[in-house]
């Protein structure tokens, strides 16, 4: 069985390593050719998205939004002009319900299966495939994915039909970000107040306030390190997509809508290829103050 990957960015490259490394026959494309010719040397075929529909029985996508989705799928020379009955598509980019429920529609008229699959765990999940990762489809073809599943991630879970995943994702990029945000914020407080942030991190750390987040972006904060497992770019979309699909539901969403904008600041200022943890930087112009330890973990 040969898998295609296209997409070989921050999160794609490290999980196209664990498949070929677990033996899986892997063709690959991406824009970076640096990272196409990486891939090449350790093992995979190069192709172009026509031949990898051509010649994959299982194409995984992960790319930065919806739109480049679209295009890679079913462009001029997409991976649809390739493909035949029975083959599966699986989406594991950060995008919209209503794009994979598209993606979903238009391959099952080719006969082709299509999960929407994102994942969560950023660059570190991706290196150790320890990913989660949040399923949208028919059972059918979640079964057939999950040898693959299982050498990218800890966990999958198939949450309901096409677009379920995609919901899922927009759920867990609200508590994740708000969730850098409240970091930001309490660290801020911490430091004008003239504490050292690195041990208000260790003290709160094992109490309620505990969290992966806090413990992912913490040290990262007091350590000035905003060299991105999870750009603010890419979150920033994220976010978007989340208030665009509230607002066709009809849901308000207060604190997401000022993430938002915070978000959109941190644009203008120059921070949307720093590291979400980066976040920190919006609350520390307000107060005038650097997080910042010499302490370390």
């Amino acid at each position: 069985m040969k898998v295609g990957f296209i997409g070989l960015g921050i999160m794609g490259r490290p999980m196209a390593k664990n498949l070929l490394n677990a033996g899986v026959e892997l063709v690959v494309s991406d824009l970076n050719t640096e990272a196409v010719n990486e891939l090449v040397s350790l093992g995979a075929e190069a192709g172009t998205y026509e031949q990898i529909g051509q010649k994959c029985d299982i194409i995984l996508t992960i790319l930065p939004n919806g739109k480049i989705v679209q295009d890679v799928l079913f462009g001029e020379d997409g991976v649809s002009k390739g493909l035949t009955a029975g083959k599966l598509v699986c989406d594991m980019s950060s995008v919209t319900p209503t794009e994979s429920k598209t993606c979903y529609s238009k391959l099952k008229e080719l006969g082709v299966g299509f999960v929407d699959a994102p994942v969560s765990g950023g660059e570190p999940g991706a290196i150790a495939g320890s990913l989660a990762i949040m399923c949208g489809g028919d059972e059918k073809d979640f079964d057939a994915l999950q040898e693959i599943f299982g050498i990218l991630g800890n966990s999958s879970l198939l949450i309901g039909p096409s677009g379920s995943g995609s919901v899922t994702k927009l759920a867990n990029q609200i508590i994740v970000n708000l969730g850098i945000a409240t970091v930001s914020e309490a660290l801020v407080l911490a430091t004008k107040a003239g504490a050292d942030p690195m041990k208000v991190y260790k003290a709160i750390r094992g109490g309620l306030a505990g969290s992966a987040v806090l413990d992912a972006k913490a040290p990262m904060m007091c350590a000035r390190n905003f060299v991105p497992g999870g750009k603010i770019s890419i979150n920033h979309k994220d976010i978007k997509n989340v208030v665009n699909t509230a607002h066709d539901l009809d849901v308000p969403l207060p604190l997401t809508a000022e993430l938002f904008e915070i978000m959109q600041a941190l644009k203008v200022s120059g921070h949307m290829n720093d590291d979400h943890a980066g976040i920190v930087q919006y609350f520390e112009q307000l107060a005038g103050v650097e997080v910042k330890s010499d302490i370390t973990e």
